[in-house]
Order: C-alpha cells, then sequence, then structure tokens
C-alpha cells in the first residue's frame, strides 16, 4: 500500500476534523482527549489545534490520495529541548496492519530528529495491547516513567525511542 502523507495546517481544519472525530469514535479509550469535547468544537478550536507552535501535523491518505486513512501529530517537549512527543496517532480499521502506523511514525521521528529532538515518547493506555505492540515493532520502549492517571488509578504506560544516529539510519 503506498502511503502519501500531507502536512496539515490551521487552515485545513475540516480534513483533520473529519479523520480526528473518526479516531475518537472508533477508540474512544485509546486518547486523552473525548468526541463529547470535540464534536462540536468551533472551528477556532480546530485551528489553534493546527497551531501548535514547533508541531507538525500529518494526515495520511490510501493510494487513489482521496480517502485519510491515518493521523498523527510530533510536538516538541516544552519541558526538555532533547525530546519531541508522538501524540493523537491513529490509523483506520480498515488499513491497519498495512505500514500506515509505521510511515507516520517514521515520518513524526525524522521530524523529531530535525528539531534537534534525541528521543521520542508518547503514551498509550495499558491495555491497548494492539498500539503498544505497534509502537514496539518501531522502535519503542516502555519507560519507567509514570504517566498520566487514569480512572481507578492506573496510568499511562509512557514508551521511548532513541532518535540516535544508530537509530535513524535503519528508518
Amino acid at each position: 500500500m503506498t502511503i502519501e502523507l500531507r502536512t496539515m495546517s490551521a487552515d485545513d481544519w475540516r480534513a483533520w476534523r473529519s479523520v480526528r472525530l473518526a479516531a475518537l469514535t472508533d477508540a474512544p479509550g485509546a486518547f486523552g482527549s473525548r468526541l463529547q469535547e470535540w464534536a462540536d468544537a468551533p472551528e477556532d478550536r480546530w485551528r489553534e489545534r493546527l497551531s501548535i507552535p514547533g508541531a507538525i501535523d500529518l494526515l495520511a491518505f490510501d493510494d487513489d490520495g482521496n480517502v485519510p486513512v491515518g493521523i498523527a501529530t510530533g510536538t516538541p517537549d516544552g519541558d526538555n529541548d532533547s525530546r519531541a512527543e508522538l501524540i493523537s496517532m491513529w490509523v483506520d480499521l480498515a488499513v491497519r496492519g498495512r505500514g500506515v502506523a509505521t510511515v507516520l511514525i517514521t515520518a513524526i521521528a525524522r521530524w523529531a530528529v530535525s528539531t534537534g529532538a534525541a528521543t521520542l515518547t508518547l503514551s498509550v493506555m495499558p491495555d491497548n495491547g494492539a498500539a503498544r505492540r505497534t509502537y514496539e515493532r518501531n522502535g519503542f520502549i516502555v519507560s519507567h516513567e509514570p504517566g498520566d492517571l487514569l480512572p481507578g488509578g492506573r496510568r499511562e504506560l509512557v514508551m521511548l525511542r532513541d532518535l540516535g544516529p544508530e537509530r535513524t539510519a535503519s528508518d
């Protein structure tokens, strides 16, 4: 499967919105955000989301370039210049297992390296085994850093990917 990645800007908010709402509908427990928080969000909120300083927002399209099949965002870590974070990662169920996640992760990792980051981080729900395996196949390891607190006292898992020369050479 050939995947085309497009970098989104605030002006692309309608395209981003449709895919992000699909992600929140498909996997309501996989994200820190909830569908109810975004379903009726006004245009300016979507534009603001796509205007995070220093971030990159990617939309993945299928072979014909017309149907969006995934999203991912890379953001700088405001507390640590040597880190960047992968957020809002989602791949449409219809194309899972075809390498879309790897294409998105690789692009975010390359972006992170271009910003000077040495480590790419992400958070994943502890019971999302499929996502965790995808991230592990793409060079992430579970860290001992505490993730955000979840209802019931559980925490998100924090995963790290080294972006050193030996790691990015294989991308």
